[in-house]
């Protein structure tokens, strides 16, 4: 599994007019590829009088699968630009479908292509993007008279606290980044003197807006 990694925020839908056609981007997370051409088909159903449904999808933790789909426009003017765009974002497992109804203006190859990116980059910009961090569930034990000290230095720390159970021992659930977790039990074991027990739970990704 990836440590780290950028997605969209959401499923959306965004249009665009350019020159009188209308672009319509619709942005989806995705696991595979089945479900990439699930929504294809599911796009192309609603918008089966529109006069192309162009489609890029990034899919795998290293981009194993991408594709780009012209869909009747000139060959590379459509599903290359906006694969380009998520390329660019360094977004992974997400598909862009793009919906065009011509408006009777003739764009070219150029204005095609930047037509379609733009379609892409204006749906992201209006959606916006997220970075996915994979946690470790860790769970810290500490004795009542060190709880405070623990419960304050972890507020004050870049760690997530989750939560805090108090038993026989004061339990605080933290989560941290994978790649961090060494550092994380070795810096709680110099705040209390070794005082202290972990036990690692589940690994989840969590998010984070990502600043533009």
């Amino acid at each position: 599994m990836l440590k780290h990694y950028y997605t969209i925020a959401r499923d959306g839908v965004v249009e665009t007019e350019i020159k009188k056609s209308r672009f319509i981007c619709h942005l989806k997370r995705v696991a595979n590829e089945a479900e990439a051409q699930e929504y294809i088909q599911l796009i192309k159903k609603e918008h089966w009088k529109a006069n192309h449904n162009c489609v890029a999808y990034l899919i795998g933790d290293q981009n194993d699968i991408q594709r780009a789909y012209d869909d009747g426009e000139p060959s590379g003017t459509a599903g290359v630009p906006m694969l380009e765009v998520l390329k660019k974002q360094e977004l992974k497992y997400v598909i862009a479908v793009v919906t065009r109804y011509f408006g009777g203006i003739k764009l070219g190859a150029g204005g095609l292509i930047r037509a379609y990116g733009k379609s892409v980059s204006t749906a992201l910009d209006e959606i916006g993007l997220v970075s996915r961090a994979l946690q470790v569930q860790i769970t810290v034990t500490a004795s009542y008279p060190a709880s405070g000290k623990l419960e304050n230095n972890l507020k004050e720390s870049p760690y997530t606290l989750l939560d805090i159970l108090y038993t026989e021992n004061v339990a605080f659930i933290c989560s941290v980044d994978e790649e961090k977790v060494k550092a994380f039990k070795k810096e709680l074991t110099n705040w209390l003197n070794g005082q202290v027990q972990f036990e690692e739970g589940e690994k989840s990704y969590q998010e984070s807006k990502q600043l533009s």
